[in-house]
């Protein structure tokens, strides 16, 4: 089965009763990264704003609950410590390699069906709110 597309101007997954999908996710993770290709992003940390959403499949949609057992499910904390990792790694050149490494860690786990992660640089310029990527990856 295919996770459907998000509804025009929505940009976020939604759960699926008939797809047998949830969505698990993280918004606003703030977090200090090295990351980016100038002299002043290589001098230090900047903070970086992180999210992730997964469509993830529910074997007990549309019937209702399912037991209640972390091991059916995928832990957002995980994901959480997962987003923190990756960010401990070290300097990164490209927010896009960033993303990539957490997309790509969030579709090891074999219940992931689609994955996107967001990452905004909000202190990149002055009179800009945010700058960033989104990427989108499937299960092929």
């Amino acid at each position: 089965m295919s996770v459907p597309e998000p509804a025009r101007g929505e940009d976020r997954y939604a759960p699926d009763a008939i797809g047998r999908q949830r969505l698990v996710f993280i918004r606003g993770l703030e977090m200090h990264a090295r990351l980016g290709i100038h002299a002043h992003e290589k001098r230090g940390p900047q903070r970086i704003v992180v999210g992730v959403e997964i469509a993830v499949d529910d074997p007990w949609a549309p019937a209702g609950v399912g037991p209640d057992d972390l091991n059916r499910v995928v832990d957002y904390e995980k994901l959480v410590h997962l987003a923190r990792a990756e960010v401990a790694e070290g300097h990164v050149l490209l927010v896009e390699t960033l993303a990539e490494r957490l997309a790509t860690a969030a579709l090891a786990d074999p219940r992931v069906r689609r994955v996107r992660v967001t990452i905004e640089k909000p202190e990149a310029f002055e009179d800009v709110a945010a700058v960033g990527v989104v990427v989108e990856r499937t299960r092929t």
